[in-house]
């Protein structure tokens, strides 16, 4: 009998963010495959004895590539009755958890999702940026700063942000790289220059840093900025100067 694979979530770094199930799942882990993002004081709650495996992927530099990865989460399944496949924010959010789920189930290896807080939605919190907000917008979108090639034609199309509509919020994961061409995407389908614009870094831990500006200067704004940070786009960031709490 194979074990069983929990791929989890650990939150956005806060680990008072970490879910209770989420929790059990890594205190009764015999393995432990964790991300970069995975804020470290959360993998002191793993029991005595755990094996614990570093598979992070940084900006240009992975540690193993996901076919590997992917490969050793049956190895250890095969060996193990809990393993838990933990990852930054939610395993279903630009998080390759459909990936690794779906090499489990063809291989005939139980697994298991429990979900994350998303980076998408703490963070903006975090910087007292509401997503949604009555009588400023109505929906919000999120989507991720890298672009990867067409999985119908493997093909690189280029970058595109779509078109920013009058009433959304933007939220781009992992934007602060190709910020550049995100922003000029966006223009280029019609958003507006003077569009407010912020870059969050570290969001939700006691290093969190927060810029805000137009789309038209954000890339200017950025230069003192570095990852990990999410990019967003909208007017709700003009209630950040009232609804700052975080740090204050």
């Amino acid at each position: 009998m194979s074990g069983k694979v929990y791929l989890t979530g650990a939150g956005p770094g806060d680990p008072e963010l970490l879910t209770i199930k989420a929790r059990r799942a890594i205190r009764q882990a015999d393995v432990i495959l964790y991300d970069h993002l995975v804020n470290e004081e959360i993998l002191k709650e793993a029991k005595a004895g755990v094996l614990l495996i570093y598979v992070g992927k940084e900006d240009r530099r992975h540690t193993m590539p996901q076919e590997e990865i992917n490969a050793k989460l049956h190895e250890y399944a095969l060996k193990y009755p809990k393993v838990v496949r933990l990852k930054g924010g939610d395993p279903l959010v630009f998080g390759r958890g459909g990936e690794e789920a779906l090499f489990l189930a063809k291989n005939g290896i139980a697994f298991e999702f429990i979900p994350g807080i998303s980076s998408a939605i703490a963070v903006p919190t975090y910087a007292g940026i509401p997503l949604t907000h009555r009588g400023i917008n109505t929906s919000f979108r999120v989507m991720t700063g890298h672009q990867a090639a067409c999985h119908k034609c493997g093909k690189d199309h280029g970058f595109d942000a779509g078109v920013l509509r009058e009433n959304e919020t933007l939220v781009i994961l992992m934007g602060l790289h190709g910020l550049e061409k995100i922003i000029a995407s966006l223009v280029k389908n019609g958003a507006s220059p003077s569009t407010p614009c912020a870059i969050i870094e570290n969001g939700t831990m006691p290093t969190q840093k927060c810029v805000t500006a137009t789309l038209a200067t954000i890339v200017e704004a950025s230069i003192v900025m570095n990852s990990p940070a999410i990019v967003v786009v909208g007017e709700t960031i003009g209630l950040q100067e009232q609804l700052q709490w975080f740090g204050v």
